[in-house]
């Protein structure tokens, strides 16, 4: 309790709870873009269940992360090495490296599903006349597509949440700052899932757009599971840039539309 008191007091507590608050939300994004493609593959009636079951997962996983710090920092050693290692940069720093921890394997296996999963759903929305709708009416397919959907969630909930948890770690050292940034994202994500998911499924660009972006989150986690730092900065400014230019592209439809409607 003197603890969370000395926490309340404390202008530096406050700020980093701010900005990590703030970090949280921002990789929460890569989380809720998963969610919300993977739920609209559903039927209307099923897809806020599975987005809620989803972030609700995403959440417990992150608290019962941050009860095992020790064990999670534990996972940043090295468990074996291939001896290989790229060029030295301007900081004396390797380019890429083949030292691999928990964390590497872990990186490396979330990017491979999420390329996976992106381009099975880029395919599918590209040439969808193999699959076959009907099979949906069917309380059995229905099921089993809920809970294929769900264990998919959870297998990207595990990565992205020692991702979060990882970032967590490096920017404090207090448990309840980082519990609190932790509820305060995934509940932020609570709220944005059904507007975003909806959003997302009124708009068919925007769902090659997604996609692209996962594809692109995939492809990062792969380079940082072999050392290759990639600047969050980045990433998401270039993710800011490209849903810019979709949304200058709707209003430019829309100012279309509205024309054709008139004439």
């Amino acid at each position: 309790m003197n603890e969370l008191l000395q926490l309340a007091t404390d202008p530096g507590a406050w700020a980093a709870l701010v900005t990590l608050v703030t970090m949280e939300i921002v990789l929460g994004i890569d989380n809720l873009v998963f969610i919300s493609i993977l739920s609209n593959r559903l039927p209307p009636e099923h897809r806020q269940r599975v987005r809620r079951i989803g972030i609700s997962l995403a959440l417990i996983m992150r608290l019962a992360l941050l009860s095992t710090i020790a064990f999670i920092v534990g996972l940043t050693a090295p468990v074996f090495n291939l001896g290989i290692v790229g060029p030295l940069g301007s900081h004396g720093e390797p380019a890429f490296e083949t030292a691999f921890s928990w964390r590497d394997l872990i990186l490396i296996a979330g990017g491979l599903f999420l390329i996976w999963k992106a381009t099975k759903e880029i395919h599918h929305t590209v040439d969808p006349k193999h699959e076959s709708h009907d099979v949906l009416d069917k309380t059995g397919a229905v099921i089993s597509n809920v809970g294929a959907a769900i264990f998919q969630i959870i297998l990207l909930d595990l990565v992205f949440s020692i991702d979060s948890i990882l970032t967590a770690v490096g920017m404090t050292d207090h448990l309840p700052i980082m519990v609190i940034a932790v509820i305060a994202a995934v509940t932020v994500m609570l709220l944005a899932a059904d507007p975003l998911g909806n959003f997302i499924n009124a708009n068919p660009t925007v769902v090659m757009l997604a996609l692209g972006f996962l594809l692109m989150i995939g492809t990062v986690l792969i380079a940082e599971g072999f050392g290759v730092h990639v600047p969050k900065g980045y990433i998401y400014t270039a993710m800011a840039f490209s849903a810019g230019v979709e949304g200058l592209n709707m209003l430019s439809r829309r100012a279309a539309d509205r024309k054709h409607k008139k004439e």
